[in-house]
């Protein structure tokens, strides 16, 4: 049973990787909470609820069914959820436990963190990307007309439970961009992780059980470290950016109905690969490295109509941004990763020509 510590000013936790630990859901929810609301979509609560249920007991409990979908991450549906807490009861005493995929992660963590000015939360993602990525480290947050995440909170959850189990209900594309969220911890900080998914590409698109634990106990571990040493993203937290600026990007010019977020990562990572070669940050070899990696695990969708120019404009309005200079996470080598800034404008749209390609 890996469990990796998370340890920040606001809260320690606990991310536990356990095959079947959806079934001891229930001792992670202190029995002092009142009323235990679960956010979800129907089709989790179809395909999981009942386990979660039994694992809860006699707790009294709420569904909160969510609408899943980047366009519903809107702070009109966090009102929504909002009012229907009060209405069912919702105080300061009650708990929130998001139950879903990234984007019901996000939103739930998102609700505690304002319900009440602040109720606990306890993670259980049920995607690979949520597992690896968005449930872990107290980041939520919700959309804005342009762009990605522009309203959010940092909410550290009681506890984050994983089960492996639940990915054998997942789509193979919402697995397959879940695996570029992997490969991106292997690149910003695990040359080992590296290696099984390139090495092991076959298990790993196969599902094999020890590829798999072996890649969620990698990349949570990973993700810990990080959070652990910089909660809220003053310095090192950002390398969990990578391939991130340019992807929030090409959800926005999609109207996020194109890419899955770890497709449109894909592509980001893609273009940060070429930016850091044209840069002088990384060699020829790491940047084709990188490259070859992201293809092992496509077809990616269509980018027919993309347009180099139009990123490049909305790069500019992301959160990343900083005193009008856009921020790139760049690969040095495989393993460690370096924030760069103010770089010229024609370099930036010559290395987004490239990923887009």
């Amino acid at each position: 049973m890996p469990s990796f510590s998370v340890r920040t000013a606001t809260r320690d936790y606990e991310a536990i990787v356990e095959r079947g630990i959806l079934a001891r859901a229930g001792e992670f929810v202190p029995s002092r909470i009142g009323t235990a609301f679960i956010l979800t979509t129907r089709d989790v609560w179809q395909l999981h609820g009942e386990r979660l249920e039994a694992a809860l007991g006699g707790r009294k409990r709420e569904l909160l069914f969510f609408t899943g979908g980047e366009e519903h991450k809107r702070l009109a549906e966090v009102e929504r959820l909002a009012d229907e807490m009060v209405a069912r009861g919702g105080e300061r005493s009650s708990l929130l436990i998001a139950f879903g995929g990234g984007i019901a992660n996000d939103v739930g963590g998102f609700l505690a963190s304002v319900f009440m000015r602040g109720i606990p939360v306890v993670q259980i993602p049920t995607t690979l990307l949520a597992q690896v990525d968005a449930a872990v480290g107290g980041k939520t947050g919700v959309d804005l007309r342009d762009g990605k995440n522009l309203v959010g909170t940092f909410h550290q959850p009681l506890a984050v439970l994983i089960d492996p189990d639940v990915l054998a209900t997942l789509p193979a594309r919402e697995y397959t961009a879940g695996l570029f969220e992997v490969l991106k911890c292997g690149i910003i900080r695990g040359p080992e992780l590296f290696r099984l998914m390139t090495e092991r590409a076959g298990a790993v698109r196969e599902r094999a059980p020890e590829a798999v634990e072996r890649m969620i106990a990698e990349s949570v571990r990973i993700k810990a470290e990080v959070v652990s040493a910089d909660e809220r993203e003053g310095d090192l937290r950002r390398i969990l950016n990578f391939g991130h600026t340019v992807g929030h990007a090409l959800e926005a010019e999609t109207g996020y109905s194109r890419f899955l977020h770890g497709e449109a990562v894909a592509v980001g990572m893609r273009a940060a690969a070429h930016l850091g070669r044209l840069a002088g940050v990384c060699d020829a070899a790491t940047c084709d490295a990188v490259v070859s990696a992201v293809g092992l695990y496509g077809p990616l969708p269509s980018l027919e109509g993309v347009r180099a120019p139009n990123l490049a404009a909305r790069l500019r309005g992301d959160k990343k941004t900083m005193h009008g200079k856009v921020h790139f996470v760049l690969p040095e080598r495989i393993g460690a990763v370096r924030i760069v800034s103010g770089l010229p404008e024609q370099m930036v749209l010559e290395a987004m020509e490239a990923s887009l390609a």
